[in-house]
């Protein structure tokens, strides 16, 4: 599986709308828009602005996805992580978590694997082989974080 490189705002908004449940019409509707000015706004046509960050934050939000924030920390060259919330978590939650850090790590090893097939990496597969490093490392440290903020919430309970 490939991890999408996104390069632009535009490219953000989009990947917004298409992970969004029932799609761009529903993301019109939540967002209290009209189709066709989602769509001015989404492909940031002439006079139009482009959807402001809380508009994409209240998308993602219910997507489950976070690709502005991915794509804004990936301008920095650093990775979004998302903390939770230690009175959600539980050792079930931190097992989850630990299966999904491995599973990108094993997306990162594939794609290094299947780049080295001619003996050459060129620089779209170093886009997507960072691309899935950044997400590996966002998830362990997430983990991680998990981990910390369930045991000491439990010693201080």
């Amino acid at each position: 599986m490939k991890t999408p490189v996104l390069e632009s705002r535009r490219q953000v908004m989009s990947a917004v709308i298409n992970a969004y449940p029932g799609g761009r019409e529903c993301a019109a509707a939540r967002l209290g828009l009209p189709l066709k000015k989602l769509d001015n706004q989404m492909y940031e046509s002439t006079g139009h602005r482009p959807l402001s960050d809380e508009q994409i934050l209240l998308l993602e939000r219910q997507a489950g996805t976070t690709h502005l924030p991915d794509y804004i920390c990936g301008l920095y060259g650093g990775v979004f992580v998302p903390i939770a919330d230690p009175e959600t978590l539980d050792n079930l939650d931190l097992y989850n978590r630990s299966v999904k850090t491995a599973v990108k790590r094993g997306q990162v090893d594939q794609i290094i694997a299947e780049a080295l097939e001619d003996g050459v990496i060129d620089e779209q597969e170093i886009e997507f082989i960072l691309a899935a490093h950044r997400q590996h490392i966002a998830a362990r440290h997430a983990e991680v974080h998990a981990v910390i903020g369930l045991h000491s919430q439990q010693k201080n309970s």
